[in-house]
């Protein structure tokens, strides 16, 4: 095979880079993602904030990145994605969630199902849901278990809508903002994303530790 061939050959997609994501499939792969990690249980792994924020470097004029994105369709997909997922978890939830959770073998998706279990509980129905969106694991988790647990569909809806667009608008727009202010900022993409994913984690990091002290409290009552 010759090298130009080679060169022409198309390269795998790497679901969980967020640069490789958006070289191949552009805005439709955002909502495409953001879909699957908001409204199917298979979805937890996929890198939604590394995604939105990227997505918004890549929306800057002139940032010398694998795409160029449109500002305005980054938005309306991510948006659209992040919503529609949402409304197609509580769906899945109000139709048998508890059931399909059961019989996922994944550590992760039933620790993060316990956190959304317990935000619901600790801050009711509307801040929860919003507060979830930011929430790596727990944003796909949610969703169906309110349906599950029969949250009112007029309120999830509500709510579900406040914090996804808070949520992709949010971080498209730091993003943006952030490749429009720094010169060549494509060139620092890897530890950007890095510090991105990071500040994701920390959410799900303090309520991991917060239950773990709950827990070592009941246990010294007991």
């Amino acid at each position: 095979m010759s090298v130009s061939s080679l060169a022409a050959a198309p390269q795998a997609v790497n679901l969980l880079d967020a640069g490789s994501l958006l070289a191949a499939f552009g805005a439709l792969g955002i909502a495409a993602v953001l879909f699957a990690e908001t409204g199917l249980l298979v979805g937890f792994f996929l890198p939604g904030d590394s995604l939105l924020f990227t997505a918004g470097l890549f929306s800057v004029p002139g940032t010398h990145g694998p795409v160029h994105l449109s500002l305005s369709q980054v938005l309306i997909a991510s948006v659209a994605g992040a919503l529609l997922g949402a409304q197609t978890g509580y769906a899945i939830g109000r139709r048998g969630g508890r059931a399909l959770l059961s019989r996922s073998r994944a550590k992760r998706l039933h620790e993060g199902a316990a956190r959304a279990e317990e935000l619901l509980g600790r801050y009711g129905h509307a801040r929860a849901i919003v507060l979830a969106r930011f929430v790596p694991v727990v944003r796909t988790v949610l969703n169906p278990l309110a349906g599950a647990l029969n949250v009112p569909a007029r309120l999830f809806t509500l709510w579900q809508i406040v914090g996804g667009t808070l949520w992709t608008v949010g971080l498209v727009l730091a993003g943006y903002g952030l490749g429009s202010s720094v010169p060549n900022v494509d060139r620092y993409l890897l530890p950007i994303v890095a510090v991105v994913v990071v500040v994701s984690l920390i959410p799900l990091a303090a309520e991991l530790l917060r239950s773990r002290d709950r827990r070592a409290v009941e246990g010294g009552r007991n």
